[in-house]
């Protein structure tokens, strides 16, 4: 076993604890904390598949702005301590198990599936572009030209989602 091998299941597994953590807390608060360690969890693997920039925007932009966000909107809006209406029982386990079936076979259909032609880039394809145009220019000149309606559609929903927040917060006041 490589030692590169040993850091990405020790990242794979501390993303996918902290992310089990992060929806099994009833605290919203601490929540949002394991959710900050999956986001650096992920930043670790980006990082060892040599995308050192993705991996700073993911630290920078999730893990720092986002996640300030949300925390703001949660000691905002004042959430208590977790009320009778958490599912939990024998309703809580049935969705669990369904979720996690469902997980299991979007896995299997991933392990055993192949990526259609379209989707497949030739060998070398990213190295080749990273010498040529810079990291940065390789994912920015598609994300404001190919997919800039989805990215502008993204910043106007998280907009939406903090103006609601504020709404809702002053409604209470």
């Amino acid at each position: 076993m490589t030692p590169t091998l040993i850091v990405f299941w020790a990242f794979a597994g501390l993303a996918m604890g902290s992310a089990l953590l992060c929806i099994t807390r009833r605290n919203p608060v601490s929540s949002a904390l394991w959710l900050v360690v999956t986001l650096f969890a992920l930043a670790g693997l980006f990082v060892l598949l040599d995308a050192q920039f993705i991996a700073v925007l993911q630290v920078l932009v999730y893990a720092g702005a986002i996640m300030v966000l949300f925390l703001f909107v949660i000691m905002l809006l004042n959430i208590g301590r977790a009320t009778r209406s958490d599912i939990k029982g024998a309703w809580g386990l049935g969705v669990g198990v369904l979720l996690a079936g469902l997980m299991m076979v979007q896995l299997l259909a991933l392990r055993f599936g192949a990526p259609p032609q379209q989707l497949t880039l030739p060998p070398g394809a990213m190295a080749r572009a990273a010498a040529e145009q810079g990291m940065v220019a390789a994912v920015a000149r598609p994300l404001f030209s190919t997919y800039l309606v989805p990215f502008e559609i993204t910043s106007i929903l998280l907009l939406a989602a903090l103006v609601g927040a504020v709404v809702l917060a002053k409604r209470k006041l």
